[in-house]
């Protein structure tokens, strides 16, 4: 039986194995997810911007104050040398107004003497020279109109160069004047650009810091209550301890802390034992800034909490309200009044 045989122009094809073409496509969806999320895993790996921390932004704010510093002492003493010379430059000014008036009349003078010259001494002095039997007369007469013109030249010449010393003073003074005024102007706008950048950074404090004069900035206030509370006790370092008094100009320790708190729309006792019961009880290690904090076993000082074992308070007689460590005294407790 013949067998069959296969055009010689025709090849056999090896066929693949089972399965072969789909492991193909799956390799390929593989390597495009791979690719994914390398590209997806790049893109997450670039940090970031975190915003900055009350910290650096008060090292940025330094940063600032070391250029506008100098710029505010640069402009005063600009303003202080323009004060001096304007007074210069005003001083001079009368010296000139009477030496421009004098040398105005002296050039009068010697215009009029050319003038009545001019106009009748040469015919007259000529005429008399013809009938004359002095030949001499006409040139004495010129001779002494010479010597009164001379005089009345000098006389101006003198004017004129006190005149001219004093412009030249004061043209130098208007030149640096209207150079100092620039300064002023410079000075003034890099203070106002220097300022600006201030504000910007101060108002980038996080809205849970409170910075007040007197007080170390204080970070992670949440409560709105303590905030205002903090800022109005510290506002009141420097003022005299008065016993039984509840400011706004003196305080003792609780009257301190009722007046910061009634800013606040918290209403206590001018009283520490009523103000221990009036909040409520805080472990040490749950204290926070805008608490309470009492001394003592019979609880007769207080302050206000400020954090890291900080407290501002009214201390005593002859110690006014300031900000010291809570741990110079025997610590009663931690109250939190809202």
């Amino acid at each position: 039986m013949p067998v069959a045989t296969m055009p010689p122009h025709r090849h056999a094809q090896v066929c693949p194995p089972a399965g072969t073409a789909g492991l193909r496509r799956v390799a390929r969806r593989l390597l495009t997810l791979v690719a994914a999320v390398v590209v997806g895993a790049g893109m997450f790996a670039v940090p970031a911007h975190a915003a900055p921390t009350p910290e650096e932004i008060e090292a940025a704010i330094d940063k600032q104050w070391e250029q506008l510093e100098p710029t505010i002492e640069q402009y005063n003493k600009v303003r202080a040398q323009l004060k001096v010379n304007r007074k210069k430059s005003a001083e001079l000014e009368k010296k000139i107004q009477p030496l421009a008036l004098q040398s105005e009349l002296a050039m009068n003078r010697v215009g009029d003497l050319a003038s009545r010259y001019y106009m009748t001494g040469p015919s007259q002095e000529i005429g008399a020279l013809l009938v004359s039997n002095k030949p001499g007369t006409l040139a004495e007469q010129l001779t002494m109109l010479d010597r009164l013109a001379a005089h009345q030249r000098k006389e101006l010449e003198g004017v004129l160069a006190v005149r001219r010393k004093y412009d030249d003073q004061k043209r130098k003074l208007d030149e640096l004047i209207a150079a100092e005024v620039k300064q002023e102007k410079d000075l003034a706008a890099k203070k106002t650009q220097i300022n600006a950048e201030i504000k910007r950074l101060q108002a980038a404090m996080p809205k849970t810091t409170v910075k007040v004069a007197g007080c170390p900035t204080i970070n992670g206030v949440v409560s709105a209550k303590a905030q205002t509370a903090i800022r109005v006790a510290c506002q009141q370092v420097g003022d005299p301890y008065v016993w039984g008094a509840d400011g706004p100009d003196s305080f003792d320790c609780s009257g301190l802390t009722q007046y910061a708190y009634k800013a606040a729309g918290i209403y206590l006792t001018h009283h520490t034992g009523a103000q221990w019961n009036e909040g409520k009880a805080i472990p040490r290690s749950e204290a926070r800034p805008g608490d309470l904090v009492f001394f003592f076993s019979d609880l007769h000082h207080m302050g206000l909490y400020l954090g890291n074992d900080i407290m501002v308070h009214a201390p005593r007689t002859g110690k006014p309200v300031q900000v010291t460590s809570i741990n110079y005294m025997p610590v009663a407790g931690f109250r939190r009044p809202y």
